[in-house]
């Protein structure tokens, strides 16, 4: 019996070596087709993937080794957000140390002569890899041009294991990481933050600070419960917020900005937004689970200051319609330029004739789509998996 235990984990081991050895073989094929390539098209290829799968790719040939320090784009991520699949806490800090690891190598023994045109680098907040990332990017700033650069910060946790005490810890190190490389953030021209309750002025001086950015993204954040915050920006062109329980956004003076999109806000008396000078705001998204204290919204009152909307999105996902019905005398002068409408997850037994008031009051109305939710439940049970 010894014996045969012994040739059949003897015949285990040659299918491992085979397997291995196929493998390899396998790579090597597709380094040796990849290496015939012309160095343009070598380029482009690379800069189409995540930069530390181009740096495994390159290491299969001394030739394309070199191609790594002529890439001018690079898309540095942690992958995805911990806790949301099967990997390890523990892996995800040794891909987080990568990133950066990575981030200060290429960017310290890049040549100055190749402007970096998109820098986006996707990082968990903990020390010291994001100081490491902050510093690398600062010092790149200061002796080339960057671009486009954008960060994408997560946190150690999520959002539905985070306690208050969590999100003011995360505000917190994150406001220490933003003091320290200020000089990073002030070239940033995108940027999108997680799990965060910040001080009052915390958002205003990031956007005082980061004179750059075009397009800012929201995620559970707020600025405490029941908080007002007030958004004004000279480049700013996108807003994203998703959740978090500010009262209102008062977008007070946003001259730049064309695309706004807010989901599950808090359900308050003032409403999701405010829309100060906002002279370029074309397009708007709005998607909230109508409960019995949601507000119903006036579109009228909502866009007053916003005469130039083209694309509306309204998604309702539920039976509860958030939306009042309103004269098309009032809503003419806000919805003259509305050229597409829609509307989504409208509850089952919604009357269509319900829609007939933003026809009737939208003259150069091209295009409407709607799309009717069959069942609440399951809507809600997606939403709480977030």
């Amino acid at each position: 019996m010894t014996k045969k235990r012994r040739h059949r984990r003897n015949n285990v081991n040659a299918t491992q070596k085979a397997t291995l050895n196929k493998d390899a073989a396998g790579s090597e094929e597709v380094g040796d087709r990849l290496s015939k390539l012309p160095n343009d098209i070598l380029l482009n290829i690379l800069e189409r993937v995540d930069t530390l799968d181009a740096i495994r790719t390159c290491i299969l040939s001394k030739r394309m080794m070199k191609l790594c320090t002529e890439l001018s784009q690079f898309f540095l991520s942690c992958s995805s957000i911990p806790g949301h699949n099967v990997r390890t806490n523990s892996e995800y800090v040794r891909t987080n140390s990568a990133v950066a690891h990575v981030t200060d190598n290429i960017l310290s023994t890049k040549s100055p002569e190749i402007t970096i045109s998109k820098l986006k680098i996707r990082f968990i907040l903990m020390q010291p890899d994001c100081y490491t990332i902050g510093k690398s990017v600062a010092r790149t700033m200061a002796t080339q041009k960057v671009g486009a650069a954008e960060f994408e910060i997560i946190t150690e946790k999520i959002h539905k294991k985070c306690s208050p005490a969590d999100l003011l810890d995360h505000a917190k190190q994150f406001n220490d990481f933003f003091s320290a490389c200020l000089d990073a953030f002030a070239g940033l021209k995108r940027l999108w933050l997680r799990n965060m309750r910040f001080g009052e002025s915390d958002i205003p001086n990031i956007l005082s600070t980061c004179k750059l950015l075009e397009s800012l993204h929201l995620t559970n954040c707020d600025s405490g419960m029941n908080s007002v915050v007030q958004l004004e920006h000279a480049k700013l062109t996108e807003l994203e917020v998703k959740y978090g329980k500010f009262e209102i956004v008062e977008l007070t003076c946003l001259p730049k900005l064309q695309r706004v999109s807010y989901k599950g806000w808090f359900n308050s008396h003032k409403g999701p937004l405010y829309f100060g000078f906002v002279p370029q705001l074309s397009k708007l998204r709005l998607t909230k689970i109508g409960t019995r204290p949601t507000r119903t919204l006036e579109l009228s009152q909502l866009l007053d200051n916003v005469p130039h909307i083209g694309n509306l999105h309204l998604d309702f996902q539920s039976e509860k319609i958030w939306v009042l019905p309103e004269s098309p005398k009032l809503l003419r002068p806000v919805l003259s330029q509305l050229q597409q409408v829609n509307l989504d997850n409208l509850s089952e037994g919604c009357d269509l004739a319900w829609t007939m008031f933003i026809l009737e009051a939208a003259p150069s109305l091209k295009e409407l789509c709607i799309t009717v939710l069959d069942h609440w439940c399951n809507m809600v049970m997606r939403d709480k998996e977030f």
